[in-house]
């Protein structure tokens, strides 16, 4: 079972393609932009999320796919990569799915000449991580016994 938060990544990914969620119950297509607000979901996005929930998800889908939110959200399906392109895509837990990656129809996909969609980044968590590992000391390495510094010695 996909979880919640899960579902909501799935979901920033594929709008990052431009791929929309339809709702069948009232014929309506949502394609938040932008989908993320600096390390969140931007208001667009959550304004979205409100609107699939609000019917449990029933009749939500990704353009492309036939699993509903609802349906992701149920103990048959999990999220995974697909083997072509990395994204996220569904998975029947039990059984064997014959549904195709929402990227089957994007002729320009996957393309590793443009940056790849992602989850949001929290830039103050980031730095701070990197002030960390950056504040770690660090032994230093004896290079007395590699064969390029016995030939810098003797030169």
């Amino acid at each position: 079972m996909a979880s919640q938060q899960q579902v909501r990544e799935y979901l920033a990914y594929w709008f990052q393609l431009g791929k929309s969620v339809v709702v069948d119950t009232d014929k309506s297509a949502y394609l938040p932009e932008p989908v993320f607000q600096g390390d969140r979901y931007s208001d667009a996005f959550e304004s979205c999320w409100q609107k699939i929930t609000a019917q449990a998800g029933r009749e939500a889908y990704v353009e492309g796919t036939d699993q509903t939110i609802r349906e992701l959200l149920s103990d048959a399906w999990a999220l995974s990569s697909c083997a072509r392109c990395t994204m996220p895509v569904p998975v029947r837990i039990v059984g064997v799915s014959d549904h195709p990656c929402p990227c089957n129809d994007l002729p320009s996909w996957p393309n590793s000449e443009i940056p790849a969609p992602r989850s949001a980044v929290s830039t103050p968590a980031r730095l701070q991580d990197i002030r960390q590992r950056l504040a770690q000391p660090h032994p230093k390495a004896d290079y007395t016994n590699s064969p390029d510094y016995s030939k810098a010695e003797r030169s």
